[in-house]
């Protein structure tokens, strides 16, 4: 099984067991969930959209280092003007623990508020207004 997950502006192909580089994540726990993921392969069977959204990818970070230097030399003929620069991108390095296709996960539900409980002040007035208009 595998899965397409979008990071950092770009896409990866992963499955469990990889180690994949992607820009710097900040991350406060032991474990990185991935959504929305792209594209879902459970055995053969292609799943996209609406149904790709059920999925989840869990990554362990395993920690940070820099990618190779880019070098930048900017030049005006005729000027004497010639600058030279570099940059180096700080990546984080993840190994894929697991690529699950199912339900996705429960978010804490909001308590609801009883049918039985007395309306504020506000509701109740709304209604008399309503109905004035209705009666008009």
């Amino acid at each position: 099984m595998y899965a397409v997950i979008k990071t950092g502006g770009k896409q990866q192909r992963v499955k469990a067991g990889d180690v994949i580089e992607v820009e710097k994540i900040v991350h406060d726990g032991e474990t990185v969930t991935f959504h929305p993921i792209l594209v879902v392969d459970d055995d053969g069977k292609t799943h996209v959209g609406a149904e790709a959204a059920k999925a989840v990818v869990t990554a362990k970070p395993m920690g940070e280092k820099k990618g190779d230097k880019i070098k930048i030399f900017k030049y005006r003929p005729k000027s004497g003007y010639a600058k030279r620069g570099g940059h180096r991108q700080i990546l984080t390095m993840l190994e894929i623990e697991d690529v699950k296709f199912g339900a996705p996960p429960k978010r804490a539900a909001k308590p609801k508020a009883d049918a039985t409980s007395e309306e504020t002040p506000a509701e109740a007035g709304a209604e008399t207004v309503d109905a004035a208009d209705s009666a008009e």
